[in-house]
């Protein structure tokens, strides 16, 4: 997902270059169901979320929702069975009425997150889960990374490289009115080798760079070059990533720390009244 509609015509590049998560965490995200689920990916962009999500399910009902009208028709072209829907994820996820699975890749830190799990424990139904996922750069084990967020740090407006560091675990747990101690966090490491070419084209098509490309102009990208052109061994570069799930599922009523305080409050009144009613009732033997 982009941050608005300004990316439309970068879709099919964007699409090519993207990273995508690996296989394994795919059923910690779906978790033991996977017949006839209906799944929403939030931020679906070009579908690469989808293309991790959806092997694993059997005959899914599944809609799509970014911001971005061009990303969503590369999406649609890669998916044509799913629905895609153009517009706020906040403001469409409430029309499609109840669903199994809700999944956020690469985009979490682009919503109006209050209004987004207000609009996702709405839709959940009881039992239903919503998903994050993102895959971030591991500056912190590469020289080659570190180097790069140097420079996205001194070029792109604004940017500093922890941007996504947003405590998910804990806004899952209190917008779907669950103990922290239940949301899911599972990562994994790993690493992707790319030619030159293929880093500056990745690089290109990432929203900071576009950045910092409006602020000093497209020379940033011939600084990007050699940058990994100094860090490539044989013309490739090694880009280590640590993929971070979390996963936060709706309890039932029965459970729900939401429905605690409210559940305390009725019992509390139940016992109020019981008390006036006994004392009203020797008011009256006594006046008698």
């Amino acid at each position: 997902m982009t941050p608005n509609g300004a990316f439309d015509d970068l879709a099919t590049e964007y699409d090519r270059y993207r990273p995508r998560y690996p296989a394994q965490l795919a059923e910690a995200a779906i978790g033991p169901r996977r017949n006839r689920l209906k799944v929403v990916d939030a931020g679906a962009g070009t579908g690469i979320c989808l293309e991790w999500l959806l092997p694993p399910l059997h005959e899914p009902e599944v809609h799509a929702i970014d911001i971005s009208a061009g990303m969503a028709r590369a999406g649609q072209e890669k998916f044509p069975s799913v629905t895609w829907h153009v517009g706020q994820v906040e403001e469409i996820l409430p029309t499609i009425g109840e669903v199994d699975l809700i999944v956020a890749g690469q985009a979490y830190q682009w919503f109006d997150r209050p209004a987004f799990l207000a609009a996702a424990a709405g839709a959940l139904h009881h039992g239903g889960r919503l998903a994050v996922v993102q895959n971030n750069r591991d500056h912190a084990s590469s020289a080659t990374l570190s180097a790069y967020e140097g420079l996205l740090e001194a070029k792109s407006p604004g940017y500093t490289r922890g941007y996504r560091q947003i405590d998910i675990a804990r806004e899952l747990a209190e917008g779907l009115g669950v103990p922290e101690t239940e949301v899911l966090a599972e990562t994994a490491d790993w690493a992707q080798q790319m030619a030159v070419a293929d880093f500056v084209g990745m690089s290109s098509r990432s929203t900071q760079v576009q950045r910092a490309i409006k602020a000093v102009g497209l020379g940033f990208l011939e600084d990007v070059r050699r940058l990994a052109q100094s860090h490539a061994t044989d013309g490739q570069v090694s880009i280590a990533y640590r993929t971070e799930l979390f996963v936060a599922e709706v309890l039932s009523q029965q459970k729900s720390w939401a429905s605690y305080p409210l559940k305390i409050e009725l019992s509390l009144a139940l016992v109020l009244c019981t008390e006036i009613k006994s004392l009203a009732s020797q008011f009256c033997r006594f006046k008698r």
